[in-house]
């Protein structure tokens, strides 16, 4: 890595010398959502070229921040302990993109793993612990969420399941989440389309998950 090198001794140089590299930190955001195979890691990063994604693997890997596991006779990759310290700063670093996001381009997608990491960045966990115990069906573009909010604890799975309120969405999401659109007129011009349960639902999902924009 020494072509990479700063030349400076300092923790955020080094840092960016293990995880600055393009792609890299999408890698530890979808591996922070579970270990995943090889394959299931191209999927999610459609427009990763196989050879950096092998690279980007091997670098992380000698960086000891993921590993190589024997899952169910398969081989996948998961972060290590020294790896999923970068929640916080990925969550932050989040946040702060959010801000900036704006409207989607054609071209941009929403895979699960980004709409689940999208909404633990969002999630408000002291204002979750005040309200009862909540399972949302959020069917974002492509990406079917199983959301489970109990008290100030989160589970994102794929898929559906048993929920109080089932919605659709496509990336206007956003708008929702920021506070730019209030839930009833999320629903009146066709941002969020309720499949199952109320209006009332969805605003307690707004509240439940906010970020500033």
């Amino acid at each position: 890595m020494a072509q990479r090198e700063y030349g400076q001794y300092c923790g955020i140089t080094r840092g960016l010398e293990l995880v600055g590299e393009r792609w890299a930190l999408l890698i530890v955001r979808d591996l922070l959502v579970g270990p995943r195979r090889y394959g299931e890691l191209a999927a999610g990063l459609p427009r990763i070229p196989s050879n950096i994604l092998a690279a980007r693997l091997k670098e992380l890997q000698e960086a000891g921040v993921l590993r190589r596991v024997p899952h169910s006779r398969v081989i996948v990759y998961e972060l290590t302990p020294y790896g999923r310290e970068l929640e916080p700063v990925v969550l932050a670093l989040g946040a702060w993109g959010f801000k900036a996001m704006g409207d989607p381009r054609e071209e941009q997608v929403i895979t699960p793993d980004s709409m689940t990491m999208a909404l633990r960045t969002a999630f408000r966990p002291q204002v979750a612990a005040s309200l009862p115990a909540t399972a949302y069906e959020a069917h974002v573009g492509p990406a079917d969420l199983l959301i489970r909010v109990d008290g100030p604890a989160l589970d994102v799975t794929r898929g559906d399941g048993l929920a109080d309120l089932a919605f659709a969405a496509g990336p206007g999401i956003r708008r929702l989440i920021s506070g730019e659109i209030a839930p009833d007129r999320a629903i009146a011009t066709g941002v969020v389309e309720v499949l199952r349960g109320s209006g009332a639902l969805l605003s307690r999902f707004a509240d439940t998950f906010h970020l500033a924009a």
